[in-house]
């Protein structure tokens, strides 16, 4: 009896058990390298909008500031499906597409609003948003980071400034060329190794955008920033394609809209922070600098010259400059 008994327990317990282990959550881990900025920003409204829009059915997470790896390893996460998602500059994904790095180019930009209208044109996304799809990536939407600017030990305040310096850059030559034409030493490097690098005098500078810099206390090490505005950062969320293709066809839809919606509304909110973060650089003892306006624009039409050079080198990225720079010219005001 007390063994029929047992019995009884047990596979009431498993009864009761399986709609639970059935209903457990799909869990969407999403990741970025940066703190307190646009793309931090972005994916915590994606993962309210995924958990509040499945009904609980996915759960995502949010870890940024590289807590799941370095860029190279999160992406490889991504490919793999041990990570579902992950937010960061375009040019990163360099070595998996060397044509996401056009979007670094210099001179392609007038500024952040006149770039959100080429990341909402039907032929850039036309091709944009089929990279990475041969080499298990989905790109879910593109948004603006914000105007490249260089942040240094020592006051960069007109170009020959630059000079002799060591900056850190991402490792695209769209980075790497137009830095070397002012004269600097391009030092590619992860974004979690540039704090303590300026910290110890292994470089100079780097190269980045504000609200990144200041979102990470960048102040304490580099308290200079010279708002050159030589390029635009746009920032690309991937989903994995091993992970997406195993979804249900409602949920992916959901997972797809929510991030295209939410990456295209974003674009005030960008602008308004990037004010706000100014401010709070300066707040925290930094100094924002800007080039002389006649030796801005000569500088800008060295560096366009620069990147036309880059894309000659490299056949392959050629059709995706002229889809961005066609773009650029159609939306221009």
């Amino acid at each position: 009896m007390k063994c029929m008994v047992r019995h009884l327990v047990v596979a009431a317990a498993l009864t009761f058990a399986a709609p639970a282990l059935a209903q457990s959550p799909i869990v969407m881990k999403l990741g970025t390298a940066s703190l307190n900025d646009a793309q931090h920003e972005f994916l915590k409204r994606y993962a309210d909008a995924i958990n509040t829009r499945t009904d609980g059915r996915i759960k995502a997470e949010v870890y940024p500031s590289g807590q799941l790896g370095p860029i190279p390893r999160e992406i490889e996460g991504v490919q793999l499906g041990g990570i579902q998602g992950f937010a960061t500059p375009a040019e990163f994904f360099e070595g998996v597409d060397s044509r996401f790095q056009v979007l670094t180019a210099p001179g392609l930009f007038e500024d952040m609003d006149h770039a959100n209208r080429v990341l909402l044109d039907p032929k850039f996304r036309e091709l944009f948003y089929q990279l990475g799809s041969s080499r298990g990536l989905v790109v879910a939407t593109y948004f603006l980071s914000g105007p490249t600017a260089l942040n240094s030990r020592t006051p960069i305040k007109d170009v020959t400034d630059i000079k002799n310096m060591k900056l850190r850059v991402m490792a695209s030559a769209m980075q790497t060329a137009p830095i070397r034409a002012l004269g600097a030493s391009p030092v590619p490097m992860a974004l979690g190794d540039v704090l303590p690098a300026l910290q110890q005098g292994t470089i100079d500078g780097a190269q980045s955008v504000l609200t990144t810099l200041t979102g990470m206390r960048f102040y304490d090490a580099a308290k200079y920033i010279t708002e050159t505005d030589f390029s635009m950062t746009v920032s690309a969320l991937v989903l994995s394609k091993v992970w997406l293709d195993k979804l249900p066809p409602d949920l992916s839809k959901i997972v797809l809209d929510s991030a295209r919606e939410i990456g295209d509304a974003l674009q005030p909110w960008i602008v308004q922070y990037y004010a706000e973060q100014r401010k709070a650089w300066q707040a925290a003892g930094g100094t924002v600098l800007q080039l002389p306006p006649e030796e801005r624009a000569r500088t800008m039409q060295e560096l366009n010259g620069v990147a036309q050079q880059v894309v000659a080198a490299n056949a392959s990225i050629g059709d995706a400059y002229k889809v961005v720079a066609d773009a650029a010219a159609r939306t221009k005001k």
